[in-house]
């Protein structure tokens, strides 16, 4: 038996991974299985290296006996003496398949999770069909976040803190494995806490402070830019956008130099890739003087989700230390109406020296990317990748589970392809040339809205493509909707922040350090 400690930061359960059912220790534990819906009831999957033919028929017997059928993501709850823990969660995981998509697995691992709620040690066999898979669904699956409740309503118990992932080989190998998903899962957690903690207590300063902790915790260069500097070198969006609140902004720069040897500047080939990462990070969007309706304005303490995922990624990436340079530019804010707010109509000049009518103060979220995004391409990357909850186009287009991903063609698809992989089902969508004519102004180079209601995801991605460098290969991410969850929890995605696009911006690090 191997253990897996969690990192610091988020505090994730200890993993564990045997060969074999362990016999003792898991008095309370829960032994979580998979069973498919067959055409003669429901069966046991890829549990009978761990239990004997008895607990097997057991378990399928009882389970036909409650009707249960297999479906995916139907848990039922089983007492089989014969097994050494208290008791068997069966999950379904729909028809057999030949081969299982991971995120079948995560989801049902995410299901047995929450519906074993107050357990506090689990044993699975959904590791010996996918080992990363089930252990990050059950990290996920198990996430609260309970930082603000009283003791009146906070939890009394510690919710899931060990898991024993059973698998055929428990060596060294495939204890890296599950080491590599509790960092990942723990990535996650750490963008969904930055996105539940409500925005009296996370405002561009604090953030700006937290993000410098974990940064360098985890050995990443940080630099972290105030109002005063912002003015001085000319972040006309970010200090335009902060300025209606009394918490002033922020810039965070969070750098992995990585393994590979370092490329030199102004040159084009040789050294490790260089990848730029820009997250939007507006702490809380009332619209600004043009305010938004008060139904629902309190998710907008989701609208820094971009900048959670950006962070958590960057130091997921040093933490499992890629080869590659990663460079994230968080610009923070809080976006408020004052009588020192902008207003519509003003004019402000953006990093790097492009003017923009502001239209509408609603669209603050690209102001404050356009200017990261230039000072990122200022250290040359090879790719950027921008995430933001940028439109709310984003949901009409694609609804609440599908990121929008926009940017150049092969890349983009190359993203899309990995977010699809990983479960974040992001899509490609086009940023058709003719809309940069919707963004003309009669006073500045370009105004930051069109004045058309149509395609506004498309036209606030081609907004930011007039501030990537020539030569960048780039994408953006709309998670507007897909950030933050207000419906009931489903699989491993909890009421509340998600954490994507944290694990496809992982892939897309993982795809370039092995490919280029």
């Amino acid at each position: 038996m191997n253990g897996v400690s969690s990192a610091p930061g988020y505090q994730a359960p200890t993993v564990t991974v045997s060969s074999s059912l362990p016999r003792k220790g898991v008095a309370e534990a829960v032994l979580v299985i998979g069973v498919v819906s067959d055409d003669d009831g429901p069966k046991v999957l890829s549990a009978g290296s761990f239990l004997d033919e008895d607990a097997v028929a057991a378990v399928e017997s009882t389970l036909q006996a409650l009707g249960g059928t297999g479906g995916e993501g139907q848990t039922h709850r089983l007492v089989v003496p014969s097994l050494p823990v208290a008791s068997v969660l069966t999950v379904g995981l729909g028809k057999p398949r030949d081969e299982w998509p991971a995120d079948v697995i995560r989801r049902a691992a995410g299901a047995a999770a929450r519906a074993l709620d107050k357990v506090a040690a689990v044993v699975t066999s959904l590791s010996a069909i996918d080992l990363e898979a089930a252990v990050e669904g059950l990290i996920l699956g198990a996430y609260r976040f309970s930082d603000f409740r009283s003791p009146k309503t906070a939890p009394t118990d510690a919710g899931l803190t060990a898991i024993t992932a059973l698998a055929a080989d428990a060596k060294g190998a495939t204890k890296a494995q599950a080491q590599r998903a509790v960092d990942i899962a723990s990535a996650v957690a750490t963008a969904r806490d930055f996105v539940n903690t409500p925005p009296s207590h996370l405002y561009p300063g604090e953030f700006a402070e937290q993000a410098k902790a974990l940064g360098e915790a985890a050995g990443l260069e940080v630099e972290v830019l105030d109002e005063k500097a912002l003015t001085k070198a000319g972040y006309g969006g970010i200090v335009g956008v902060g300025k209606g609140s009394s918490r002033p902004p922020r810039l965070v720069r969070l750098i992995h130099r990585g393994a590979g040897k370092p490329r030199t500047r102004g040159a084009q080939t040789g050294g490790a890739k260089r990848v730029a990462l820009v997250g939007k990070g507006i702490t809380f969007d009332t619209g600004g003087i043009s305010i938004k309706p008060a139904a629902n304005m309190h998710h907008m303490t989701s609208d820094m989700g971009g900048a959670a995922a950006v962070i958590a990624t960057v130091v997921l990436a040093a933490k499992q230390n890629l080869p590659i340079e990663v460079i994230a530019t968080v610009p923070m804010a809080e976006n408020m109406p004052s009588a020192t707010a902008q207003r519509p109509g003003d004019v402000l000049t953006q990093y790097g020296g492009i003017t923009v009518e502001v239209l509408n103060t609603d669209a603050e979220g690209r102001l404050i990317l356009a200017d990261a995004i230039v000072r990122a391409c200022e250290d040359e990357p090879d790719y950027l990748i921008e995430t933001s909850t940028l439109t709310g186009a984003q949901t009409v287009a694609l609804g609440s589970r599908t990121p929008g991903v926009m940017g150049s063609d092969e890349f983009r698809d190359r993203v899309a392809a990995l977010s699809q992989g990983v479960g974040e089902n992001g899509w490609a969508m086009p940023l058709p040339e003719e809309l940069k004519d919707d963004l003309k102004s009669s006073v500045a180079d370009l105004a930051n809205v069109s004045g058309s209601r149509y395609a506004g995801m498309l036209v606030a991605g081609t907004y930011l493509r007039e501030f990537v460098a020539d030569g960048v290969q780039w994408t953006h991410i709309d998670i507007a909707a897909p950030a933050y969850n207000t419906g009931g929890p489903w699989g491993y995605t909890p009421k509340g922040g998600t954490g994507v696009p944290t694990r496809t911006m992982f892939a897309v690090l993982e795809d370039i350090a092995a490919n280029g």
